[in-house]
């Protein structure tokens, strides 16, 4: 067990927590969430020791060892791969370091002797001769072949090293788990491992993502810290806020009697147990809402920017015809004689092993790149906006946020000053922060602002790549939801399972040498066999 005690942290007037109490228990997930800027990360800094609080305490259960995600990625340059993953117990590689000087000196003596005696007992009990296999099984799961793990990890590169410090913490069975953004520059393979390792881990675990789905698979308890307080809520993300929104729409009703509010509070627990019997974690979940006091659910002040896509003319039904599209990166197929017909309607998610191959797709569709070989062509009513992957050349120039958004208004009535404050201030840039200039915009203000001139565009076939980059959980939430409304056809591609299952209802994967063109709903996609053995032919 970890318990925060009275804990207060500020900056100069700026206070982040205030008199935070809370006790993390073993045998339970806890996803901490929170809008941009709350202090998710710095809580779990507090939590590990690296910040210190303004006042208060964190205390762990003597005896109890912790284990962090380490987010410097350089940190272990000079260390093999293997050596650096045991490391996460430190206990047991200062063991393993202690007995190979010893065993190395030219004079041992009888007291070398009983200490290394000493030594071994201990290395025994932390099963350390076990330690490389263990070590090496992690870092397969996670995607990193046998002949990488006695290289140094400054020949690996980036998204290697973060699998390689997820192994580190992973590794020695630690009883507290903290995790800042565990998913990051993992597939959606390892993070199917990586969530059944967590849901079959016996002992406590505190985690940051963004990832919902992760979230809805690995949580039992979500801490939301709001109002510079951390309050505790039984159940998933989905749960926290399917039941956060049920909260803020009784509170503004004043005529809804007291009773009723409370059996629609009791009639949607029900109703979220019995979905949750479809979960990995379905007897444990269900039993803690079942046990649920209803007088946990409060609204939430988060707020949510207001994503909603028009159209301004209906399309035809000749939306998009691709005939033999072909491109080469390296020297190599990106994708080779694609073809394929886009319907009316169709919401398509591309799915491929390779991302540049998808954004090299989207921008030749886009006609930012040429094709080698192929080509496509568009109905004659289709109008198209692009949100592309990089998106670093719409914000060089010093414009305020209003001019900015001026220059892809439509209608004179949407460059007049009110209109133009009044969309940024849906997108959540409010008063002064309509001023910003857009060469100073954080990546997710900047994604937030290509999704209002996407709106602005009215268009009636959509091209997104990656459009989660960057995006708070608010705002991919509020995202997720414009996807879902949107009455036109959209290409996207999302490393967001939650917003690819629940928008997509075709999938189409990318390799090398042809497509997998399936409709059907991502989760079917995913557990279909036929597809898992095409996709073995097809990525050879």
């Amino acid at each position: 067990m970890i318990s925060v005690n009275n804990l207060s942290l500020q900056f100069g007037k700026r206070v982040l927590f205030d008199e935070v109490n809370v006790k993390f228990v073993n045998g339970n997930c806890y996803g901490v969430i929170g809008a941009n800027g709350a202090g998710k990360s710095t809580f779990l800094k507090i939590l590990t020791g690296e910040q210190d609080p303004t006042t208060g305490r964190v205390e762990l259960e003597p005896g109890k060892r912790l284990a962090v995600l380490n987010q410097n990625h350089f940190a272990f340059d000079d260390k093999e791969v293997l050596q650096t993953v045991i490391m996460g117990h430190k206990r047991l590689f200062e063991i393993m370091v202690e007995k190979d000087a010893l065993y190395a000196k030219p004079d041992f003596t009888d007291a070398d002797g009983m200490r290394t005696a000493e030594l071994e007992g201990e290395f025994a009990d932390l099963e350390g001769w076990n330690a490389e296999t263990d070590a090496a099984t992690l870092l397969s799961n996670l995607g990193i072949e046998e002949s990488k793990h006695y290289l140094k990890m400054e020949e690996l590169s980036n998204d290697l090293k973060v699998r390689v410090l997820l192994a580190q913490a992973l590794f020695g069975n630690p009883d507290v788990l903290v995790l800042d953004e565990p998913t990051n520059d993992l597939d959606l393979k390892t993070i199917g491992w990586l969530e059944d390792f967590l849901l079959d881990f016996r002992n406590t675990v505190i985690v940051v993502s963004h990832d919902r789905h992760f979230l809805d698979t690995v949580c039992t308890h979500i801490c939301d810290i709001d109002y510079a307080k951390l309050n505790m809520f039984t159940g998933n993300y989905s749960f926290w806020y399917q039941s956060s929104q049920l909260a803020t729409r009784q509170r503004s009703d004043k005529n809804k009697k007291a009773e009723e509010k409370k059996k629609e509070l009791q009639d949607f627990i029900s109703r979220f147990s019995a979905n949750a019997s479809k979960s990995k974690q379905a007897t444990s979940r269900r039993k803690m809402l079942d046990n649920l006091n209803i007088e946990e659910i409060q609204p939430s002040s988060r707020k949510y920017p207001g994503i909603t896509f028009h159209q301004e003319r209906d399309a035809g039904n000749q939306i998009l015809t691709i005939d033999n599209l072909s491109k080469k990166g390296d020297g190599k197929f990106l994708f080779k004689d694609v073809s394929f017909i886009v319907n009316k309607g169709d919401k398509i998610a591309f799915i491929s092993k390779n991302s540049v191959a998808l954004t090299a797709f989207f921008e030749i569709l886009s006609d930012n790149l040429r094709a080698d070989s192929g080509e496509f062509t568009y109905g004659t009513t289709i109008n198209t906006a692009y949100l592309p992957n990089d998106n670093h050349n719409y914000f060089v120039d010093k414009l305020p946020l209003i001019e900015w958004l001026r220059q892809y208004a439509q209608t004179d009535e949407e460059r007049e000053e009110v209109s133009l404050r009044t969309f940024l201030g849906r997108m959540l840039f409010t008063g002064e922060e309509a001023l910003k200039t857009a060469n100073v915009l954080s990546g997710g203000e900047k994604v937030r602002c290509m999704l209002s001139k996407m709106m602005l565009a009215k268009a009636n076939v959509l091209l997104m790549d990656e459009p989660t980059n960057h995006l708070d959980l608010e705002s991919i939430t509020a995202l997720n939801n414009g996807m879902n409304e949107y009455q036109g056809t959209m290409l996207f591609t999302s490393h967001d399972h939650e917003l690819v299952n629940t928008v997509a209802n075709r999938i189409i994967e990318i390799t090398p040498n042809g497509i997998i063109d399936k409709m059907m709903p991502y989760d079917d996609y995913l557990k279909d066999s036929k597809i898992q053995q095409t996709q073995e032919e097809l990525y050879v």
